[in-house]
């Protein structure tokens, strides 16, 4: 069926098959392979600097909201691993989980994130460090009283409530002074912005983000 409006093409006469569709097909196969190790790099980090990656994982990567992680000592400096909640090597509990993914941008977890952990499924006998298939995203937050991801801390990923300076650069609320402005909402567009925004910022774009314009207001 042709759409209307859409031209049609005329059908190609059809060749007879051989082994060099099929070698291309493989080289191919392996080349998108080859390039989503080197996406995630040899430890998985992700390209965000609030971001840290786990290699190994949990129940087979089955994580869930509540579960605790911290530090793998044998991954160092960037490996998490999960803990039970009153071990002592537990840092951080698990607020949110999401999909992986391969546009770092396309994550946004929710308010008072302090680290985002893309957790790795390895497969066989030997695990390699820092290896594996990321599996899901883990929002954590920490088990400690710092918790520079809330709203208005001036760390983790912006969210409403956070303070921005006028080239939207996030900063401390508390630190910030006159001269910064408080975020009420962040959409795709600027018309979607709540009533009381006086300074909507539009952002350059980026693929996969979940807004491109922050507004904000005077604090």
């Amino acid at each position: 069926m042709v759409h209307p409006g859409s031209t049609p093409v005329p059908s190609q006469p059809r060749r007879r098959g051989g082994c060099l569709p099929a070698l291309v097909i493989l080289l191919v196969i392996l080349g998108l392979g080859f390039g989503a190790s080197k996406f995630f790099g040899s430890d998985g980090k992700k390209s965000s600097s609030s971001s840290s990656s786990s290699s190994s994982s949990h129940d087979k990567g089955e994580w869930k909201v509540g579960d605790c992680g911290g530090p793998d000592p044998d991954d160092a400096p960037n490996g998490y691993k999960a803990f039970d909640c009153g071990a002592s090597g537990a840092t951080f509990k698990a607020l949110d989980i999401q999909a992986a993914s391969f546009m770092p941008d396309s994550i946004q977890c929710p308010g008072g994130t302090d680290l985002i952990i893309q957790v790795s499924i390895s497969y066989g006998s030997s695990k390699s460090k820092g290896g594996g298939i990321p599996s899901k995203t883990v929002c954590g937050r920490n088990l400690s009283a710092n918790h520079p991801g809330d709203p208005g801390a001036g760390g983790g990923q912006l969210v409403k409530g956070d303070c921005v300076t006028s080239t939207a650069k996030e900063v401390s609320c508390a630190s910030s002074g006159s001269g910064a402005y408080k975020v009420l909402d962040l959409t795709k567009q600027t018309s979607q912005c709540p009533s009381g925004t006086t300074e909507p910022m539009r952002l350059t774009m980026a693929i996969g983000r979940p807004y491109d314009v922050i507004c904000a207001a005077k604090q």
